[in-house]
């Protein structure tokens, strides 16, 4: 005998073989909740921002008020729908995480944005907001009332577990105070995305290590006048002279050929014409490991500060300032007020959004 499912979103979470204990609410009453601070009760509809186009306005898709579970599962599964059609891989079982905190703000104006061709999902609302948003990413804390147990687990794991995964697939998730009231929680996979397209392709700084134009080496046994910019063997085998005494490389598969001269002046260093300035190799920037956490999370928010990068790989926010403050003296980010800093050009064009 074939279940019916009450909604989209019951059936990509349970599934016909998936055991009736994974899904763990228990089911819905009539419990008076009216005395409350707030009544948990669904009263706004919850907005689904696609931006399709960086240049146009996004789509909208709109939720309407319903029961709680049910108001849950349709925005759990609308968003994985239209993130997977952008292209996507932020999975369910993530999304459903974040979504399901919609319950800690009593669902007040929950907005939802999909970016980055799905591989960035921003989370908002106007509720109460969350104080310690450290602690909000440590496994077991909760501020979940019995009320709000009905309906989620309350265990202080949805946020940590969905960081966690993020964090193993290279990815990021950010909690951050929304503008006058509530939290945006940003989940994104978006970096990922780029270092693995670049492992794919030409580095994106291939141009910034090149010798200076004027640096020659004299391979030994030849006179400065026939010298040739050093080069690495093997990319171009047969087509430039092998630096040895009295020979010059043939064609592969030919026999070496004697040079028609021989060898009448003694070896001079290449000098630099008089009255120009020490020709020096050009360098790119040297970022660390830490630093290149920070440009990740300015590929997707306009600006960053200690705290922000605190919140996000927990570190000492004085550690966060320093690293920071290396990326400034390297032109790749500017502070902009306070201790929030943005890209610069060289920035975004070190990190190939230019």
């Amino acid at each position: 005998m074939f279940r019916k499912f009450s909604s989209l979103g019951e059936m990509l979470l349970k599934g016909p073989n998936v055991a009736e204990s994974f899904y763990p609410f228990v089911e819905n009453g009539d419990k008076d909740t009216s005395s409350g601070a707030h009544a948990l009760v669904v009263t706004n509809p919850a907005r689904i921002a696609v931006y399709d186009d960086a240049a146009a306005a996004p789509r909208v898709v709109v939720i309407e008020p319903k029961d709680i579970r049910s108001y849950l599962e349709e925005i759990t599964a609308t968003v994985t729908k239209l993130a997977n059609e952008q292209g996507g891989s932020i999975p369910f079982t993530v999304i459903r995480e974040v979504v399901e905190n919609l319950i800690h703000a009593y669902f007040m104006e929950p907005t939802v944005s999909i970016l980055d061709g799905g591989n960035t999902i921003r989370f908002s609302d106007q509720g109460p907001g969350i104080q310690d948003k450290e602690r909000a990413l440590e496994y077991g804390t909760s501020s979940a009332t019995s009320e709000m147990k009905r309906y989620i687990r309350g265990v202080g794991s949805g946020l940590p577990y969905a960081q966690q995964w993020l964090r193993d697939k290279g990815g990021s998730l950010t909690v951050e105070d929304n503008i006058h009231n509530g939290t945006v929680v940003t989940v994104s996979l978006a970096h990922a995305e780029v270092v693995a397209n670049e492992q794919l392709s030409a580095p994106v700084m291939q141009g910034y290590q090149q010798a200076a134009p004027n640096q020659w080496q004299t391979p030994q046994g030849m006179p400065p006048a026939m010298a040739t910019p050093q080069q690495p063997w093997g990319a171009a085998a047969g087509t430039y002279a092998q630096p040895s005494y009295g020979y010059q490389q043939a064609p592969f598969g030919q026999p070496a050929m004697p040079q028609p001269y021989a060898q009448p002046w003694p070896q001079q260093p290449y000098a630099q014409p008089a009255g120009y300035p020490p020709q020096q190799p050009q360098a790119g920037p040297s970022v660390s490991e830490r630093g290149g956490f920070a440009l990740q999370y300015l590929m997707t928010h306009e600006s960053v500060g200690p705290r922000d990068l605190n919140a996000a790989w927990t570190l000492s926010e004085s550690t966060w300032s320093r690293e920071l403050s290396q990326l400034e003296a390297q032109g790749l980010i500017s502070k902009q007020g306070g201790q929030k800093r943005r890209l610069t050009t060289a920035g975004r064009i070190y990190l190939g959004i230019g």
